[in-house]
């Protein structure tokens, strides 16, 4: 998954020949899954329709204040695109486009949405050799990094002039590969390891039946996607669960016993930064597992059960250098003996959630927790999804890395 993915981008064009590269960069913005709207100076509509980047944008296309011609149109609001955006990119930013952003001319609804603009902003230019070499336009480069833009430089290649040389636009491809290397570095937990479990164990009776519980994983894989959304390299360790993740950042390793995924989480874990241990791991299992189906004859039934291996425990024990987060679900005494498993587990965080709670436990959408550190701190949190639980561990985390 690109870190582009979810992210707002507002597309300003100027009116250069590369004007027709925004095609391809429009299509993939929209497959690394963000979302695009563009707005043209008048002079780029020469060079590529605002049709063929609406279709592609799958936005309507904006070049002027309103439209002359529509006595009913409505006033493109360039302060409500510009707010909407997550990020703004200009290109092509032609030297006349580049003036006009360095000393504050607003004269065409691409550069008020420029003015008007809160979030990060970037800029390929597009020009010939000389143009681009010139001491304006490199001043001008220099005025607007100082504003906090960001520069995406030219390439070198054959110009519309019929020259050689440095001032071709970026190429699409390596425009988004510029913002999501920029994007990635200022995430707060780029080059963080981090080991997350999640769902549930079966622990074996027969080759059919086994002992398990009703967690889902979504917890587990909500924190997963969180901790790589923010940058971090994830291992996910899950048990039998309906969810499925795909990201870059993301390794899931699928098991299914306590016994696999301890035996998982151990060849990841002296490595990791964080651990986030989401799973509900059995707390017994089966002590003989029947080669074959046991059928149903005796009207009564026992099987001896032993204790697995304790995952987080062992966690507890390695412990060096990670932040170590566990999870309790309890149904009484629910700050007592969350307090103990913090003593007994070594752990730096609990994120405790009751089943008496409304809204929180086994097979939800929402969970209602509660944080304590290993000062016993306590934190209530309202109920929330599990998605806004999930960034709010992540918060803890990232708390913790900029002490």
């Amino acid at each position: 998954m690109s870190v582009l993915n979810g992210k707002k981008i507002l597309l300003g064009i100027s009116g250069g020949i590369a004007a027709y590269k925004t095609a391809s960069l429009v299509r993939l913005f929209i497959k690394a899954g963000a979302h695009v709207q563009v707005i043209m100076t008048p002079a780029s509509k020469v060079f590529i329709t605002p049709l063929t980047l609406s279709t592609l944008s799958k936005n309507p296309v904006h070049s002027s204040f309103y439209n002359q011609d529509d006595a009913n149109e409505k006033w493109n609001n360039h302060v409500e695109l510009a707010l909407w955006a997550d990020l703004m990119l200009i290109a092509p930013a032609t030297a006349n486009t580049l003036s006009k952003m360095a000393n504050g001319t607003c004269d065409n609804l691409v550069l008020a949405a420029y003015l008007s603009a809160k979030c990060p902003v970037y800029f390929a230019p597009a020009m010939d050799l000389d143009m681009y070499k010139h001491p304006t336009t490199t001043t001008n480069f220099k005025l607007l990094e100082q504003f906090g833009n960001t520069i995406i430089p030219a390439e070198s290649g054959d110009l519309a002039s019929g020259l050689s040389g440095e001032g071709r636009m970026a190429e699409p491809e390596n425009i988004i590969t510029f913002l999501e290397n920029d994007l990635s570095s200022q995430l707060p937990l780029q080059g963080k390891k981090i080991l997350i479990t999640a769902g549930p164990t079966y622990e074996a009776i027969d080759p059919v039946r086994f002992i398990g519980n009703h967690s889902s994983g979504k917890m587990g894989f909500d924190i997963a996607i969180s901790a790589a959304n923010l940058g971090a390299t994830v291992v996910l360790v899950t048990g039998p669960t309906r969810f499925k993740v795909t990201h870059s950042l993301i390794k899931v390793v699928d098991v299914v016993s306590a016994q696999e995924m301890y035996d998982a989480c151990h060849q990841y874990y002296h490595d990791v930064d964080v651990a986030i241990a989401a799973a509900a791991v059995a707390d017994y299992k089966p002590k003989i597992v029947a080669s074959q189906k046991i059928k149903k004859a005796a009207d009564d039934f026992t099987i001896e059960l032993e204790k697995t291996k304790d995952i987080l425990g062992s966690f507890g024990v390695l412990k060096q250098k990670q932040f170590l987060i566990g999870f309790a679900l309890e149904t009484e005494n629910e700050i007592e003996n969350a307090k103990l498993k913090i003593q007994k587990k070594n752990l730096d965080l609990i994120v405790l959630n009751s089943l008496q709670d409304d809204g929180a436990g086994f097979g939800k959408t929402t969970n209602k927790v509660t944080f304590i550190d290993k000062f016993f701190a306590i934190e209530p949190m309202p109920l929330k999804s599990k998605e806004a639980v999930a960034d709010d561990i992540l918060k803890k985390v990232i708390a913790y890395f900029e002490k």
